[in-house]
């Protein structure tokens, strides 16, 4: 992975970073706020470990608003001397995605950016879902289907997401009055079959095969496969 480091202390800094590329990583290294706020605009990172209190005009938490402010959803590990509980929440608040405090075991800052990489990776790779020739950006809540823009509702947006997430797989309909409509007894309605039927309206009318498909007493199935 490419990393940035934003730490002042040369010690610290030269620690991190060697241990960072002994497990395999790319580090850069800023030892002020400006730099790493030059490195953190012009670079992409797949994570960032920097100080809170950091020199050059900018620091720390200053650095994080403003890279959320500019839509910059990097993730990232503040690394500080301080460990009060009001400190703590303040960098969470400001944007961090995890906190160290110092000093720290090498070991736990490898294991906690791990864990922040997978999550991202995993956030990733759920912002844009397909199958076959239909498409789901969850960020934009843009449904396309052969290139073919589809205007759906939420609550359709959000039983379409479910169903994309569990393609090929038979969705039951306690699984859907769970998940899509957060209700955990049978509401004893047609809620679910009227929206199925809007939704496969939308996403299957006028196309040369249908995706969304009733499977006998046992649910529903969204599906490209014959």
């Amino acid at each position: 992975m490419k990393l940035l480091l934003i730490e002042d202390n040369e010690r610290v800094a030269r620690f991190v970073t060697k241990g960072l590329s002994e497990a395999g990583h790319t580090v850069d290294h800023a030892d002020n706020g400006r730099d790493g706020m030059v490195y953190a605009v012009t670079e992409p990172y797949d994570a960032i470990v920097m100080d809170r209190m950091l020199p050059g005009g900018i620091d720390g938490l200053a650095l994080i608003e403003t890279l959320r402010q500019q839509g910059n959803r990097v993730p990232i590990l503040i690394l500080s001397a301080l460990d009060g509980v009001d400190d703590r929440i303040r960098g969470l608040r400001a944007g961090g995605d995890d906190y160290l405090t110092k000093p720290f075991a090498f070991g736990e800052l490898l294991a906690r950016l791990d864990a922040l990489l997978r999550r991202s990776q995993s956030q990733a790779v759920e912002t844009v879902m397909t199958l076959g020739d239909l498409s789901v950006d969850m960020l934009a809540h843009r449904v396309t289907r052969a290139g073919k823009t589809l205007a759906l509702q939420p609550r359709e947006f959000k039983l379409l997401a479910y169903l994309l997430r569990h393609a090929n797989q038979v969705v039951t309909r306690t699984m859907l009055l769970e998940n899509v409509w957060d209700y955990h007894f049978d509401p004893q309605t047609n809620v679910i079959d009227v929206h199925i039927s809007k939704l496969r309206q939308k996403i299957d009318a006028g196309f040369p095969s249908a995706l969304l498909r009733t499977v006998r007493n046992a649910g529903y199935m969204l599906t490209d496969q014959p």
